[in-house]
């Protein structure tokens, strides 16, 4: 049985944190180098009392209204977050009952981070394919921000908070769901890491470290090694996009879009020069909201699609890759 995408919505959080107000935290970086560096000017952050859960039912209840979706009709709940509201139970089943989703509906929580979306679309065509579920409501829902600490400025220039929610159907939809490459290499889990809080470090009690040359640091929050990250992505990434081509028969010629994870521009831009992919073929969309994780490719492809950058008849290539280290890739069809 084929899966196709019905339609896509996002919800990022009131409060903005921008380049000027970076500026003002730490005078040795200017808005316009940050800017310049990242591609972000500016980024959502989800409120003292907003949390996965609250940003998620709210893309969804824009989705549903967006796509007159009947939410009755909704048969598995896939949520993707590294922030849940708890330990347990499961934050996808308190989506269950805060959406009024049928109590026949399956739900359940993945943690994965840049790559989360790619997953979800691939466990959910699973599921349609092997006649589980007829419609299955992805949620992708992070707020890293809360990781980050105040001191840490590495890492407040890049990432902001958002939920996206796409509904995957059996039925006829405005792009079929077609292959995936997947990949995962964990020897890098402790560059890209929250050290402390879960149970193996559950009693540890972290402290700032901040040494000439290296990246802010502080176990108890979200630590990132920008340059082995840099590194991972400048090696697999390039590698699975020439796998995908390969499992699909096709060359860059034949991508009418890529939309890759918005991790930060100069990334992406030295991937994309890497890859021999043009810059009209690219499709970048960070300036707003900067890295959202889980969400920034639905995010951008919510904006290619009413931007009028997917066309009928495109096929569009998405990847994401991040913390894990997790990669993966996937093919979409468009009506």
């Amino acid at each position: 049985m084929r899966a196709y995408i019905k339609g896509i919505s996002y919800y990022v959080p009131n409060y903005v944190l921008d380049n000027e107000e970076l500026n003002n935290l730490f005078p040795e970086w200017s808005s316009d180098k940050i800017s310049n560096k990242t591609g972000i000017y500016e980024r959502r952050i989800a409120g003292k009392e907003e949390f996965a859960s609250d940003m998620a039912i709210k893309a969804a209840e824009i989705l549903f209204e967006e796509y007159q979706i009947d939410r009755n009709q909704i048969d598995f709940i896939l949520l993707c977050t590294q922030s849940p509201d708890y330990f347990l139970p499961t934050t996808a089943c308190i989506l269950q009952h805060k959406l009024n989703i049928p109590t026949s509906a399956g739900a359940l929580d993945f943690n994965l981070g840049c790559s989360g979306y790619i997953y979800g679309l691939s466990l959910a065509k699973g599921l349609i394919s092997a006649g589980i579920a007829k419609n299955v409501l992805l949620i992708t829902s992070e707020t890293y921000s809360k990781f980050i600490n105040d001191k840490d400025k590495g890492n407040r220039t890049l990432f902001g908070d958002a939920a996206a929610a796409t509904l995957i159907t059996a039925a006829e939809g405005i792009c079929e769901i077609g292959e995936f490459v997947l990949g995962t290499d964990g020897s890098g889990a402790e560059n890209l890491i929250v050290k402390n809080g879960a149970i193996r470090n559950k009693n540890a009690v972290g402290c700032n470290l901040e040494m000439e040359g290296e990246p802010f640091r502080n176990d108890d929050n979200l630590y990132m090694n920008g340059g082995e990250i840099f590194n991972f992505t400048a090696r697999s990434v390039p590698e699975m996009i020439e796998k995908m081509l390969l499992k699909t028969n096709l060359n860059l010629d034949g991508i009418d879009l890529f939309i890759f994870h918005q991790a930060n521009e100069f990334m992406l831009n030295f991937i994309r020069k890497k890859i021999g992919i043009p810059q009209d073929k690219f499709f970048l969309f960070l300036k707003n909201y900067g890295n959202t994780v889980s969400s920034t490719i639905p995010i951008a492809m919510k904006e290619a699609i009413t931007s009028g950058a997917i066309k009928c008849n495109n096929t569009v290539l998405l990847a994401g890759f991040g913390v894990g280290y997790s990669w993966g890739s996937n093919i979409l069809r468009f009506k």
